[in-house]
């Protein structure tokens, strides 16, 4: 698989890891302060839903490039269906 390439995607997927990187601080604060579990537990599962955006987006820029670059797209997908297996 190859690495995403262009600089648009690449800054897109930093500001994302960022916003994810604030809710991991959010949720140590949360278990310092005591609070209810049910909170964190929804917050884990917001970080959990935006690390797997993330990860979708790096698999559909694969493929888009396989597309771009003429690659062959039955081994695209296959690493693609493989990547995805691993995120459920």
């Amino acid at each position: 698989m190859k690495n995403v390439t262009t600089p648009v995607e690449v800054e897109r997927l930093i500001a994302a890891m960022k916003r994810i990187e604030g809710q991991a601080r959010g949720i140590q604060r949360m278990l310092q302060e005591g609070r209810h579990c049910e909170e964190i537990v929804t917050q884990l599962v917001a970080m959990r839903e935006a690390l797997a955006r993330v990860a979708m987006q790096l698999i559909g820029g694969h493929l888009e490039q396989c597309l771009r670059e003429d690659m062959d797209m039955d081994e695209a997908m296959k690493k693609a269906t493989e990547l995805m297996i691993r995120l459920s």
